[in-house]
């Protein structure tokens, strides 16, 4: 009876074919899909500036989300007293009621848009995972930069006042 772990080489088996879960640094890889095979140096830097790129757009999307629920909170809040005011004299002769609000499209509209870059965050950022899950020091590593130099870019844009 064989009580080694799965995957162990008893038989002589090269350790290469240990599939084991640690970090190498290699210029073969299969990132996300079957046709994104990785054989030379020159596709492994392609690579890495891609994974690298979508790092920086899953920053971009965070940075984008946090504004648009910065705008849509700014947009439907409730009016000063002053608005209200200067409304209701416009729209006095027309009824004596305050004036109807398309603030309810509008929360519709930013919530729909805030949902669309939800989704594409978590897709973006399931992507980024697996893409580390290959255990390629070369592509966690663009990973890493990617999500810093995308928050150095995009962070700038947050300055909301």
């Amino acid at each position: 009876m064989d009580c080694s772990p799965p995957g162990s080489s008893i038989r002589g088996d090269s350790p290469s074919r240990n599939t084991g879960m640690h970090f190498i640094f290699s210029d073969e890889v299969v990132l996300l899909f079957d046709f994104w095979s990785v054989h030379s140096p020159t596709g492994m830097a392609l690579s890495v500036l891609v994974i690298l790129l979508l790092a920086v757009l899953y920053e971009s999307i965070k940075v984008g989300k946090a504004r648009l629920l910065y705008q849509a909170l700014m947009n439907l809040s409730i009016p000063t007293s002053q608005q209200l005011i200067e409304e209701t004299d416009q729209d006095s002769s027309s009824s004596d009621s305050l004036p109807v609000s398309r603030s309810p499209l509008r929360w519709f509209l930013c919530h729909f848009g805030q949902s669309l870059l939800h989704v594409a965050q978590v897709v973006v950022g399931y992507f980024m995972m697996l893409a580390v899950m290959s255990y390629n020091t070369w592509i966690f590593f663009g990973v890493v930069l990617g999500s810093g130099v995308g928050y150095y870019l995009a962070y700038p844009l947050l300055n909301m006042t």
